[in-house]
């Protein structure tokens, strides 16, 4: 596949973000399971990870503003551009040595997310994808499931953990999904399950309590895969929202339903 110019910078920020947390992986096992010690070491990745990727982008775009899960807001003379970055998207996993976690990057251009790179060193699986171009795991051109019932369809969620979202609302949703369909399934980072339903292997996808950084890539791996998505209101402008679902045109949309059915 042709790349654009913006894409390769995006994907080699990606790949050398994720091959220093490919290193920082294979420690991980190593240290004592305490909170201090692996969760020290998880946050340095993190940050370390974070600074390559600013460093690359930021070479190639300087004007560009940021939105990133570690340092925030760095606005950019650029008010029209911004990047949105999760450098480690499964922190947990990480900590845990599952190798589930990925570096996700996505373009925002006038409140529109126009390109995005979700890259998973652990399993080398990097998702590109650009507005009109189309989305690929590793050079593959992706297509979202075709299956148009919940209840042959594998869907995918974000469950809410200790101090985080509220656990009765999701209980509620969670009942509502479960016993219309095929399988449920917890990746442990949205950017990953965002990329499953873009490559067919989730059908479905919902969540509440993300952040811009969690999405962006995503959002535009659903759509140029042929997916939709919205948030839990049905609106299409996601990326401010903290709730999404995604899907394929028939199962988003009987996802949305199923989800708003009352207790």
């Amino acid at each position: 596949m042709a790349r654009s110019a913006i894409l390769n910078v995006m994907v080699q920020a990606a790949m050398k973000a994720g091959r220093s947390l490919a290193r920082d992986f294979g420690e991980v096992q190593n240290l004592q399971v305490s909170l201090k010690g692996p969760g020290d070491y998880v946050s340095q990745a993190d940050r370390k990870a974070e600074e390559i990727i600013h460093a690359e982008l930021s070479r190639a775009r300087p004007d560009y503003s940021f939105l990133m899960e570690e340092s925030g807001a760095i606005e950019g003379s650029d008010s029209q551009h911004r990047w949105l970055v999760d450098p480690l998207d499964g922190t947990t996993n990480f900590l845990h040595g599952i190798p589930m976690f990925a570096v996700s990057i996505a373009l925002e251009r006038q409140g529109q997310i126009v390109a995005g790179v979700i890259f998973n060193p652990a399993m080398d699986e990097l998702y590109t994808a650009e507005r009109g171009g189309g989305a690929f795991l590793n050079d593959r051109r992706l297509r979202v499931s075709g299956r148009i019932k919940l209840v042959d369809s594998v869907i995918g969620t974000g469950v809410p953990h200790l101090g985080r979202g509220h656990h009765g609302d999701y209980l509620v949703q969670l009942r509502n999904v479960m016993g219309e369909v095929s399988g449920i399934r917890r990746m442990g980072a949205a950017a990953l399950d965002l990329a499953a339903v873009a490559a067919g292997r989730f059908d479905g996808f919902w969540e509440d309590g993300l952040s811009p950084w969690d999405t962006g890539a995503g959002i535009i791996m659903v759509r140029e895969a042929g997916g939709f998505v919205t948030d839990f209101d049905g609106s299409q402008n996601v990326v401010e929202s903290k709730s999404i679902i995604a899907g394929n045109e028939a199962i988003q949309r009987a996802l949305l339903k199923t989800l708003k059915k009352p207790i």
